[in-house]
């Protein structure tokens, strides 16, 4: 086997990542990234860079749609200015219950990963436009589905089956768990030294806490949708149902079409919540941290139930591996926000895990334990796009 380009595909609810590398004689090199991002506004940013960090495209473009945006990438794609993909990783968030396992895309797929977009409403819609748009701008290429929720695919049935009538297990309401992908990367990075006894937790506007046995998904914190589990940017994390009875009453009294109730549901519990919801600010932990230090109660409080929230399923998680021997802190605001790190750890004296304030002083990959902690925590980046290459070349059979 000689070059062997892959384009990684990374398609969000208001953005579009792609990547392409060289996977060719068992390399894994970066050739390009970029991003289509601000998905229905005026003003998105369109731009490419090489693996040295130059900018190839920097453009400010109206980007109203996710057909528009993904012709911004194909376009490029095909200008004669990179290479030209021999194959195309696509991150799947979701396949529901039939779509386990990471595999070709065929039209037949996409038509089942579609039916169960319900699971994950932000995310599958444009993932399936993208998928169907990739096969006919890429004729004959293959394209591959790589799944988030293949990690968690080892969880037992204990972890994974809902208290709820079978009827309504038996169309696919189940803890799928989410953000696997990035999961992956972390073990991938810590070979050949896994711990036996390791939580990850990936903490950004989508966040999740993982429990991990050799190596093997045990539990994971989101559930049947990425809304389940624990506070994130603009997400209720885990909610008594009453609560969710409650509000859809109300809205109820003046939307009684049940579709567009359940609608209006959906947007208060993915896109008002979380900590958007109790600053009244943003999803932004850069925002919030602003307005902490500027006295504002609000924004505290919505910090103070993210840490104490992710602190709990630390601790339950503990209890579950029967110990631990490693908490891996990753995703945006786990890499590069200092304090959240601090203010998370700092009741978890108790289960073994102490942090040392100078060495969790860093952005990017570290080990922030101190000497006298029982557990080593490190701060570990993902790397999602090295995983999706890595399947699509064992799929390919390279």
């Amino acid at each position: 086997m000689s070059s062997l380009p892959v384009l990684v595909l990374n398609s969000g609810s208001s953005s579009i990542k792609f990547s392409m590398y060289e996977a060719g004689n068992g390399e894994r090199t970066r050739l390009f990234e970029g991003a289509v991002d601000g998905i229905g506004t005026d003003l998105g940013k369109f731009w490419i860079k090489d693996a040295g960090g130059k900018k190839l495209v920097d453009q400010t473009p109206a980007v109203p749609s996710r057909s528009v945006a993904f012709k911004l990438v194909a376009d490029a794609l095909h200008s004669g200015r990179f290479p030209v993909p021999a194959a195309i990783g696509h991150r799947t968030v979701c396949g529901g219950p039939t779509v386990r396992e990471n595999q070709l895309i065929t039209p037949q797929l996409i038509d089942e990963i579609e039916s169960y977009e319900a699971l994950a409403p932000l995310h599958t819609p444009i993932a399936v436009y993208i998928m169907r748009e990739a096969l006919r701008l890429f004729p004959g290429i293959p394209n591959f589905a790589i799944l988030d929720t293949y990690f968690h695919r080892t969880m037992p049935e204990v972890a994974t089956r809902m208290p709820i009538p079978t009827e309504y297990a038996d169309m696919g309401v189940r803890r799928y768990g989410y953000h696997g992908i990035s999961y992956e990367s972390i073990i991938y990075q810590l070979q050949p030294h896994v711990p036996e006894k390791l939580i990850v937790a990936h903490l950004g506007n989508g966040a999740s806490i993982s429990a991990i046995l050799q190596g093997q998904c045990l539990d994971t914190s989101m559930g049947l949708t990425p809304t389940g589990g624990i506070i994130s940017g603009s997400r209720t994390g885990d909610i008594d149902p009453g609560v969710l009875i409650f509000i859809l009453k109300q809205i109820a009294k003046t939307t009684p079409n049940t579709d567009a109730a359940a609608e209006q549901l959906e947007t208060v519990v993915s896109k008002k919540s979380g900590l958007l919801g109790v600053s009244e600010l943003s999803n932004d932990m850069r925002d919030l941290r602003d307005a902490i230090a500027a006295g504002n109660a609000k924004a505290r409080l919505a910090v103070d139930k993210f840490c104490w929230t992710i602190a709990r399923w630390i601790g339950s998680y503990v209890a579950e591996l029967n110990g631990l021997d490693m908490l891996v802190f990753t995703g945006g605001i786990g890499e590069n926000d200092i304090a959240s790190r601090a203010e998370i750890c700092a009741g978890l004296g108790a289960l073994g895990i102490v942090i040392d304030a100078e060495r969790n002083n860093v952005r990017g990959a570290a080990v922030i334990s101190a000497e006298t902690s029982r557990v080593t925590v490190r701060v570990i980046p993902p790397l999602e796009d090295l995983i999706i290459v890595n399947h699509v070349v064992r799929l390919l059979g390279e």
